[in-house]
């Protein structure tokens, strides 16, 4: 596990990285787009379709960095590094299927599964967080 859950600065990244609905994936191009996706640490699931400029950038070099839209004015901030890996089974899949079932528009999963057909896992090496705490800045970078 890579956030020590017994950190509430840490804690709090974790809890928002389980529940924020869209994380925005930066490949080394730079392209950026937000994503759907499932967050199971140390790893994050992303689905795309094949034909997106995100896969083909991720397929030339697979250095991701995701980040979470900054909650409270700028002051809650969850940035994450890591590397894709092309799965076709990736382990968060029913997490996902889970999270996103009330967004799918009425379709199921499976449809939806058979537009967004390239699976990704995103080992993640380094987590950045800060917010403002009532203390003050709150800062943590893992590892």
């Amino acid at each position: 596990m890579l956030l020590d859950p017994s950190d509430p600065v840490l804690a709090h990244a974790h809890e928002r990285l389980a529940a924020e609905p869209v994380i925005w994936l930066a490949t080394t191009r730079p392209h950026a787009v937000p994503v759907w996706f499932g967050w199971s640490d140390p790893t994050v699931t992303i689905f795309s379709r094949p034909d997106t400029a995100k896969i083909g950038h991720l397929r030339r070099d697979p250095a991701v960095a995701l980040h979470l839209d900054t909650a409270g004015g700028g002051g809650d901030v969850v940035l994450l590094e890591g590397r894709v890996e092309f799965d076709d089974r990736p382990a968060g899949e029913e997490a996902f299927a889970s999270k996103y079932a009330g967004m799918l528009g009425g379709q199921s999963f499976a449809d939806w599964r058979s537009v967004f057909s390239t699976a990704l896992t995103v080992v993640v090496a380094k987590v950045v967080t800060w917010r403002l705490g009532e203390g003050g800045l709150e800062h943590r970078s893992v590892p």
